[in-house]
């Protein structure tokens, strides 16, 4: 292209310029990627600046988000609601411009990143998404039919979330997934080869993925050429490994000293002279914004309104289709669980992680996009979908996905599915292995992405796994992150409730904590309570002495406890608290009115940590050391969880505080 090499100048100079004036940054990979992303952008890319959360739009997923620069350059450049200003604005309090990219804040940005790794999971569950939702209806690939384009650097590529994300996208054959691997040999601290001796092709090969190698970054048309040669893959993902020179053009080319720093403006001139590009900050002249409005734009402008016109021809002859993928496309289906949670069937005794078995399955029958798996224990945690089959090369219309051992890319694959939209998910594991994926239940809560991790064997009552499996800190740590709420239900009810809440849920992530013990049923659990957070399941019979405030199975040991000290005399109230998070939303009456007003006559039961309980209670009944192994009943009694050692507890601490009066 006649322009080629004045638009790869403008945009380098360009991040040279909003790093500088920002005095803050990462310029060395904006600077050695430039090329890939002008040839994706003008060559291949289809997406319309106008209509930028078009379903059918190619996907951008930037993996390297320090990168960012580079990215929000070619959104100003392309048409994107993203002004000069704002890149004037970069890295600063409040602007659209953030040090990483950030999900919903700046038009054309398909996915938050910055910590190195997810957005190549999130890529693959986008990708993953294209797949399902183009076998999901009949015709479907009239309707969906793009690509999946991400960046990564070395740094990515170290991550351990690469390889389980590679690993799942090759076995799976997303061949419509394309990773751009800028290979400059340099990390923050210095050269690639001081971490890392890994032949990164061999390795992707390893994983049944294409790889195609451009060992000139500076040659646009060779960059063009292999993006065009693996869209045409039709068996295999593909990595197109590119050969570039960090910070290009600059004194410090080539060194770690570029990587994260702006280069000030000495350099920049210096660059600047080297690109022959003799304009002053911020100037770009008319060729380059004509180049990008007569290929990206004119190219997503027309397709766009190609992609209506097929719409509307499908919607004559799919019309009921059509509809529901109207009603769904932006993750919302709480229309389509018009359920009363408070009259579920359930047995006397049940693991809550059995009824939620069940209810998920009643759900996916009203739910037709709803697909989700484990991570290798569907038969333990029941998170399975029956009657539908699995998601395979051979059936990409399976609703079951089999992420594998992969827990932290099972999340972020989750996640991308969620930030493709069309399809709501749901992902387990036990909850001591929420450990393995909480940055990506973090990236959930920080996208707005209503992705549902449903986590069981939720104490130490899951028995002679013993210690390594029993979870005690998990439960506070799920608990402190920010727009995610976390349910521990007690019974089958709270249960229904809990996966009613979520589903219902259109802009954070809902983490299910289950048991694998049975429960017994508890009279008075209702969906109303579970969503306002805290509610009384057993008042008191006259004057309120105590309130007894637990969540899980041991709502059933504040019950027993309740009877032996009534008994003895102490009139207590019973409060279940599934969710702290939902709790803290009602003000100081609302909750006192269902804890009591002296939180000194509170205690909370959790055989968990006490993290985080002593803001409702001024006692509490919980676990801070690691479990043991034996018989699940065995290891309960050893840790003291039983209602004799309850009710003795209560009575101590009235008995201390009379002595004390």
């Amino acid at each position: 292209m006649k322009y080629d090499e004045l638009c790869v100048a403008a945009i380098r100079s360009l991040c040279l310029d909003i790093t500088n004036n920002a005095k803050s940054g990462h310029p060395g990979m904006a600077l050695s990627s430039a090329p890939i992303l002008y040839a994706l952008y003008t060559r291949h890319l289809i997406s319309d600046p106008s209509h930028p959360n078009w379903i059918n739009r190619d996907r951008f997923i930037l993996s390297a988000g320090h990168c960012s620069a580079l990215l929000y350059s070619i959104l100003h450049l392309s048409g994107f609601n993203v002004s000069k200003d704002d890149l004037k604005a970069f890295r600063k309090l409040g602007s659209k411009t953030p040090g990483h990219p950030e999900y919903g804040k700046t038009s054309g940005v398909d996915n938050t990143s910055g910590p190195l790794g997810q957005g190549l999971s999130q890529a693959v569950g986008v990708a993953l998404a294209e797949s399902i939702l183009a076998h999901s209806y009949p015709e479907g690939s009239k309707l969906f039919n793009h690509y999946t384009y991400c960046l990564v650097g070395d740094g990515c590529l170290e991550e351990g979330i690469s390889e389980e994300s590679i690993s799942f996208a090759g076995k799976n054959k997303l061949n419509k997934l394309i990773v751009l691997y800028d290979r400059n040999n340099v990390t923050l601290d210095g050269p690639l080869s001081s971490s890392s001796s890994a032949d990164q092709i061999a390795r992707f090969q390893a994983n049944n993925w294409d790889t195609i190698h451009v060992t000139d970054g500076n040659n646009v048309e060779a960059i063009s050429q292999a993006i065009e040669l693996a869209k045409a893959s039709q068996e295999k993902p593909t990595l197109i490994v590119v050969d570039t020179v960090i910070g290009y053009g600059t004194p410090k080319q080539g060194t770690s000293k570029v990587h994260g720093a702006p280069v000030g403006l000495e350099d920049a001139e210096i660059a600047k002279k080297f690109y022959g590009y003799d304009y002053a900050p911020f100037e770009i002249p008319d060729e380059v914004y004509m180049v990008f409005r007569s290929t990206f734009a004119a190219r997503g402008e027309k397709l766009y309104n190609r992609y209506l016109d097929t719409f509307k021809e499908y919607k004559e002859k799919y019309p009921e289709e059509a509809n529901y993928l109207i009603e769904v496309s932006e993750n919302d289906v709480s229309q389509l669980i018009n359920l009363d949670t408070d009259s579920c069937p359930a047995e006397q005794k049940e693991a809550t992680r059995i009824s939620s078995g069940h209810i998920l399955n009643i759900f996916a029958k009203k739910i037709k996009n709803l697909v989700g798996g484990s991570a290798d224990v569907a038969s333990s945690t029941k998170a399975h979908i029956e009657g539908e089959e699995d998601y395979s090369p051979t059936n990409k219309a399976g609703r079951n996905i089999r992420f594998g051992i992969r827990e932290f890319a099972m999340a972020g694959i989750q996640n991308g599915i969620l930030l493709h939209k069309g399809l709501r998910t749901f992902a387990s594991t036990f909850l001591v292995f929420s450990d393995y994926l909480k940055p990506a239940i973090r990236m959930a809560a920080m996208s707005h992405l209503p992705a549902i991790f449903v986590f069981t064997h939720d104490s130490i009552a899951l028995g002679e796994d013993g210690e390594t499996h029993q979870p005690i800190e998990h439960l506070a740590m799920l608990r402190s992150i920010p727009n995610c709420n976390t349910i521990r239900p007690c019974d089958a009810r709270e249960t229904y409730a809990a996966w009613k809440l979520a589903l219902e849920e259109t802009s954070k992530p809902t983490c299910i904590i289950l048991t694998r013990q049975g429960v017994q049923q508890v009279p008075n659990t209702t969906y109303s309570g579970v969503k306002t957070g805290g509610y009384i399941v057993s008042k008191e019979r006259e004057k309120l002495d105590f309130t007894l405030i637990a969540s899980g199975s041991e709502v059933n040991l504040a019950l027993d406890a309740q009877k032996l000290l009534l008994a003895d005399g102490i009139d207590t109230r019973v409060v279940s608290m599934p969710s702290l998070n939902a709790f803290d939303n009602l003000n100081k009456d609302e909750q006192e009115e269902v804890l009591g007003n002296d939180a000194s006559k509170r205690i909370f039961v959790e055989m968990l940590s006490s993290y985080g309980l002593y803001k409702y209670a001024s006692h509490t009944f919980a676990l801070d050391t690691y479990g043991d192994s034996g018989k699940g009943e065995e290891v309960v009694e050893h840790f003291g969880f039983t209602p004799s050692n309850l009710a003795k507890r209560v009575e101590d601490i009235l008995k201390e505080d009379s002595n004390n009066d």
